[in-house]
């Protein structure tokens, strides 16, 4: 049998290009370096990862700089939630409070100021917008995070939220396809249930997903969530159905799917993460992320590459999918001499409390 690199397919498009993983620590872990120089999709950088904005910048482009051009550097910035950047990043609205505003441009703005100080710190794809619905008020996803729970006001929103994106050059991504707001479980500790119909997801939580598809977004990222009357064995996250039937062929989605950290409970507590990596591919996934705990990453790469070798992910899919990899990359916006002065700026904080004001009227 010949080896992984002799298939055909993988010697055009790596298996390591299938992955972004993260690290701990403020620097960029040999690993992790010998990774992007072997072709790395690319990287989730962390508030765990820097100190003050200075170190950020720098790691970002040794991030870049071990890639030898064009990479994918991820940073969670939502807004007004866990899941956004510390001072002196500007400090926003949650997305929740700005979808009780119900102003499209207002979102603009935030979103177009938050990717400016992403662009000056070297990073160039924002986990965010969120487009789970706030169905269930228990929901421990959801609460803050999402901007509301009526589908087309979260689409719009979240369109508004992709435009301020692209007026910086960030790249958006679209999550936690195809919704979680309601159910009652954290994906990071559990696998959680949604007992919808495929009627209902198509009338309800896709709503959101498909508006953000036509305003053009690049990435979408997927849940770990298993829909029992869609897909009774497989999370969302890992389903051909949703995924490939659904998201790439019905809903004519033709950017990249990222796969949420396989590292999570959700997955995690139920199958091996290299496995996990395999079944997510072969779903339709572009992207796997691996993001905690940096020995799952050989074994997932490797049992990746032994997929395609022997079949179980189709050659004709993998070339399909490096090839809309490769694309992303090259159109990536790499800010030039961006200066660090714009994150945490006067303007940026001036518009953040405007923001505030207009939400504390409304109470």
């Amino acid at each position: 049998m010949s080896s992984p690199a002799h298939v055909r397919g993988l010697s055009q498009h790596p298996a390591v290009r299938r992955f972004m993983v993260g690290f701990e620590g403020t620097t960029l872990p040999a690993q992790t370096r010998e990774l992007l120089q072997q072709g790395l999709a690319g990287v989730a950088v962390y508030a765990r990862n820097f100190t003050n904005i200075q170190e950020l910048k720098r790691l970002n482009h040794e991030i870049r700089a071990a890639a030898g051009g064009k990479v994918i550097i991820g940073m969670d910035q939502e807004g007004g939630t866990r899941f956004s950047l510390p001072a002196p990043f500007t400090q926003w609205p949650s997305p929740g409070d700005l979808g009780a505003m119900g102003d499209a441009n207002a979102v603009r703005d935030a979103a177009r100021a938050m990717g400016r100080e992403l662009s000056a710190v070297g990073c160039n794809l924002n986990f965010a917008p969120m487009l789970d619905l706030h169905l269930n008020p228990a929901s421990p996803v959801t609460q803050a995070r999402s901007f509301g729970a009526d589908p087309e006001l979260v689409g719009r929103m979240g369109s508004a939220f992709l435009a301020g994106m692209a007026d910086a050059g960030i790249l958006g991504c679209a999550k936690h396809f195809p919704g979680h707001g309601d159910t009652f479980v954290d994906p990071h500790k559990h696998l959680p249930v949604f007992q919808g119909s495929a009627e209902r997801m198509e009338e309800t939580e896709l709503v959101p997903f498909a508006a953000a598809i036509a305003a053009g977004v690049a990435t979408i990222m997927t849940a770990h969530i298993l829909l029992p009357k869609i897909d009774s064995k497989h999370p969302a996250s890992l389903s051909h159905t949703m995924l490939t039937d659904t998201l790439r062929n019905r809903m004519n989605f033709q950017g990249l799917i990222l796969a949420d950290d396989l590292g999570m409970g959700a997955i995690a507590k139920h199958q091996a993460p290299d496995e996990a990596a395999v079944a997510t591919i072969a779903a339709g996934t572009d992207i796997a992320m691996l993001c905690h705990d940096v020995s799952l990453i050989t074994p997932a790469i490797e049992s990746t590459a032994r997929a395609v070798q022997s079949g179980r992910i189709s050659l004709e899919q993998w070339e399909t999918s490096g090839e809309r990899i490769n694309r992303v990359l090259a159109g990536l916006k790499w800010p030039e001499n961006t200066s660090l002065d714009v994150v945490g700026c006067v303007e940026h904080q001036t518009l953040s409390a405007q923001l505030r004001e207009k939400i504390a009227r409304r109470h």
